[in-house]
């Protein structure tokens, strides 16, 4: 096992702003971490400069606590799974597999040794004597995996493995890399866009945006305490709902352009209470929007059914609030005996989030804590 640590690192690739400036990451020893962001955020860079495909403009990377900067990537002991298998196509699965040791002159008895053991852990021993162009795209893909584990690094690297897989199997093969992690226990980290990935995959999960890790925890934490509006949006699915007010002088929170009143929670009173005019985004998750049939508490208010999606266990509803769009999961909403077009919504205040808008940032609660249960 070995810890990663990036320190200051910045890259860029021409004279334009950097896709990496001074960034700063430490990856504990036998750690699943996840690098999960949109298209161009610098996670993928950031894998490739730890395996020493990119070289960084400055800063450090130590690997098991020696530096790797001057280090080629056959001698940093690191092996990288990529989005494309990159399987030769005229070799066998277990010629697949063994050719990286082949190359490192090991005897024929530890190749087959090793390549047994992989493919044992895989489950394609079956496999062993097959053309690539005979698998399935799951198959393929353990095949990777295997010319991977076979190699015994210190730490595993992954370039969105799963892209190029269906639905089913992403799921599928989720399930078995994050077994592999817990058989081999080695370091690992793992680059998607999927934050689904993120959240069913990784220890703890590193959010970035525009070369700038926004927040790193782990994935409950980053769901139920997001740091700043990015991280809210980013992770959950429907994405969380967004609402702009402003706090009133009789400390409520007043939305012009939907005309919901909200009172400011409890928690919260001490910060808010004398910041009249200020500006908070007012964040609610889909799940979080309950179904009302009658007056209940303040935190409640009328919405209008725009579409409905009924997925069996629960019903996606998408509204609107004026000129607000706004997304509820429900159970208990049956599409079929609901005829009105129009729904009463309820939210516990010990479930809404708030966000400075200008900052961005998450408002924290009045124990200086990041709020939120």
């Amino acid at each position: 096992m070995a810890h990663i640590e990036l320190t200051n690192i910045t890259k860029g690739f021409d004279s334009n702003k950097p896709v990496l400036e001074n960034l700063n990451l430490f990856v504990n020893d036998g750690e699943f971490l996840v690098l999960v962001g949109p298209s161009g955020c610098g996670k993928s860079t950031t894998l490739r400069l730890i395996a020493g495909l990119e070289t960084a403009n400055s800063g450090n990377i130590s690997i098991a606590g020696k530096s790797v900067n001057n280090i080629p990537p056959k001698n940093r002991d690191i092996s990288m799974v990529f989005q494309n298998y990159a399987l030769y196509p005229h070799m066998s699965v277990y010629d697949n597999m063994a050719f990286g040791l082949k190359l490192r002159k090991y005897s024929k008895d530890k190749i087959r040794e090793r390549v047994n053991e992989a493919a044992n852990i895989l489950e394609i021993t079956d496999l062993l004597n097959r053309k690539p162009k005979q698998l399935s795209g799951g198959q393929r893909q353990r095949v990777a995996l295997g010319r991977a584990i076979v190699r015994k690094p210190k730490v595993f690297l992954f370039d969105e493995p799963l892209s190029n897989l269906d639905a089913k199997l992403r799921v599928q093969m989720r399930a078995e890399i994050k077994k592999l992690h817990k058989q081999l226990n080695t370091t690992m980290v793992y680059v998607t866009h999927d934050q689904v990935e993120a959240m069913t995959m990784g220890s703890r999960i590193a959010v970035m945006k525009d070369g700038v890790i926004h927040q790193l925890d782990t994935p409950l934490n980053i769901y139920n305490e997001p740091a700043d509006l990015f991280v809210a949006s980013f992770i959950g699915s429907p994405a969380m709902n967004f609402i702009t007010t402003k706090v009133t002088n009789n400390h409520m929170l007043f939305s012009e352009t939907t005309k919901i009143t909200l009172p400011i929670p409890e928690k919260y009173q001490s910060q808010l209470n004398s910041q009249i005019d200020k500006e908070i985004v007012v964040g609610i998750r889909p799940e979080a929007l309950a179904i009302s049939s009658k007056s209940q508490t303040d935190y409640q208010f009328n919405a209008t059914i725009e579409l409905v999606e009924p997925l069996g266990n629960e019903t996606i509803l998408y509204l609107s609030k004026g000129p607000q769009s706004l997304t509820c999961i429900s159970k208990q909403y049956d599409p079929q005996s609901h005829t009105e077009s129009s729904i009463e919504l309820f939210v516990d205040p010990d479930n809404i989030h708030l966000f400075d808008n200008s900052s961005t940032k998450r408002v924290v609660n009045n124990n200086g804590l990041v709020s939120n249960k």
